[in-house]
């Protein structure tokens, strides 16, 4: 049974993507270094980020490839990783439909901020 496209729902989705990513060897010291210990507004913001995206909330403020700039060490193979656990995670909550729809949002977003690091998206 698929979960119903909502706000708690992205927040489980949310929740879950950045567990793994806490424990992954190659993305953990990646968001460490930007997010440290202060996890929890991290993740309400991601919450709104998302909300944003996929139900036209328009919670979210901010400036995404600003920020996701000042980050140092970040490689094509970050984005492979991050793309390939969200994609898990999103597969396994959402209906194939709704899935492809954050997946071609995340998509997005990694090669924009691609472009903004190398000049070029090689994964998207």
């Amino acid at each position: 049974m698929y979960a119903e496209l909502n706000r708690a729902s992205i927040a489980t989705l949310v929740n879950d993507f950045y567990t793994d990513i806490r424990r992954d060897s190659l993305l953990q010291p990646i968001f460490d270094g930007a997010i440290g210990a202060d996890w929890e507004p991290h993740l309400a913001r991601m919450v709104d980020f998302w909300c944003s995206v996929m139900l036209s909330s328009g919670e979210f403020k901010g400036n995404v490839f600003g920020k996701h700039m000042q980050l140092q060490g970040v490689e094509i193979e970050h984005f492979r990783r991050w793309l390939g656990l969200f994609e898990s995670h999103a597969r396994r909550l959402f209906a194939p439909e709704v899935a492809e729809a954050f997946l071609v949002a995340a998509r997005r977003i990694a090669a924009s901020l691609q472009y903004g690091y190398f000049g070029r998206a090689d994964v998207v």
